[in-house]
């Protein structure tokens, strides 16, 4: 076979047939060896990019260099017509070709190719590896993902969890819809306040909004408030991690603190202050010399003795599977820690009363968040990669890209 039928064979460059054949080597034309292919087009209809028409006629035509995978070891570069097609319903239009997109200065394979690497590389990385400028890869990547990364389906939505993510510095925060059965990422927008978040409600529709059964999120209040204006079916389910943590901060720390300023010895007060981290962390996951630091400073401190297996305690009320039980329970923990004398966790109990629905709704739907922790978790290697994202647009089409979700 001659080797530009070979050559044509790989190409697969539909509607053209392989002119001539030019090889470069390193240094010739680039610190690279380099192929030139001139691509000849093969007579036949031409195909309106508009209204996908077949035309007969053309207004004029001009050469386009386009850039495809290596072939071999050497870079390839296409020299192929493009006519502009008399289509009676567009008007002059570039003509399709089913391998190569409008404008585009490169295949669309090697397009898809840039796209996979980008997935797994930080831009610079497949810049140098294809030898592109960091701008052009960077449009290449961002024009696959808009033409790939679709509008998700929500006509079957009934449950959904969001949550926030910071995306700058500065308290510059957007949020994220999840879809938490099939781990898909539904939507990312700016911000954190009602406004910000009303768009996706606006998406569903309003057969959408009505078929909402619960949705999982943090104590946000802006969160709670626009889901129940906009979808009035769902039921809010707060998540253990975040109210777990909320305790923390506002009950362990306030308490911690205090008891440190009265210590009159300054290393019983060192004690005190360095021990945040053995109260926050789960005891399960402590090893046996931190077991005994956190046993020492439990045993010489009631408040914090107090607090911290009241801690432990409530993290039990998500284990109820029914609402009955778990109401108990809730009256139980409730009444002991209004009797405990310590003003932040009994102002911490009566704030939570005020959610006690939000808490319970997880006996019928037991959602939680812990899944957008992890996916938060992803978010920040992604922006850490690319040593963060002026483009949120873009940022937003890789978290999107990143999280399809469970087809299978």
């Amino acid at each position: 076979m001659p080797s530009d039928k070979i050559i044509e064979l790989l190409g697969t460059w539909e509607g053209c047939r392989v002119g001539t054949v030019q090889r470069f080597a390193a240094g010739q034309k680039g610190p690279t060896a380099q192929v030139w292919v001139d691509l000849i087009r093969e007579p036949g209809p031409l195909v309106c990019s508009g209204c996908g028409r077949t035309c007969d006629k053309y207004h004029d035509w001009s050469d386009r260099w386009v850039r495809d995978l290596p072939l071999l070891d050497a870079e390839t570069h296409l020299c192929v017509q493009l006519f502009r097609v008399r289509c009676p319903v567009c008007g002059p239009k570039v003509e399709h070709l089913p391998w190569l997109a409008k404008w585009s200065r490169v295949t669309r394979r090697f397009a898809e190719s840039v796209a996979r690497l980008c997935k797994v590389l930080p831009i610079k990385h497949v810049a140098e590896y294809y030898r592109l400028s960091w701008d052009t890869v960077k449009a290449i990547d961002k024009e696959w993902l808009t033409e790939h990364v679709t509008l998700p389906d929500l006509s079957n939505l009934a449950q959904l969890a969001m949550d926030e993510f910071a995306i700058k510095r500065g308290h510059r925060y957007a949020t994220i819809f999840v879809e938490p059965q099939l781990k898909q990422v539904l939507w990312v927008c700016r911000g954190r306040k009602r406004e910000d978040i009303r768009p996706f409600f606006k998406m569903l529709g309003k057969a959408g909004r009505e078929r909402l059964e619960a949705v999982a999120m943090d104590m946000n209040p802006a969160y709670e408030e626009e889901v129940k204006a906009q979808c009035r079916n769902a039921k809010i389910v707060y998540d253990l991690f975040h109210v777990v943590a909320k305790f923390g901060r506002e009950v362990i720390d306030k308490v911690r603190t205090a008891e440190a300023k009265k210590q009159t010895n300054r290393g019983e007060r060192q004690l005190i202050k360095g021990s945040r981290w053995l109260l926050l962390r789960n005891a399960r996951g402590l090893k046996r010399k931190d077991r005994v630091k956190l046993s020492e400073r439990l045993s010489a401190n009631r408040r914090l003795w107090t607090v911290y297996v009241l801690k432990d305690d409530l993290k039990s009320l998500w284990d109820y599977c029914y609402r009955g039980a778990a109401m108990k329970f809730w009256k139980s923990w409730y009444n002991r820690a209004i009797r405990s004398r310590i003003e932040p966790l009994k102002q911490f109990a009566r704030r939570l009363h005020k959610k006690l629905d939000g808490i319970l709704s997880h006996c019928r739907y037991p959602l939680h968040t812990s899944l957008l922790e992890g996916i938060n978790n992803k978010i920040k290697v992604i922006k850490r990669m690319a040593y963060g994202f002026r483009d949120e647009d873009y940022f937003f089409l890789k978290i999107r890209n990143a999280f399809p979700g469970n087809t299978g």
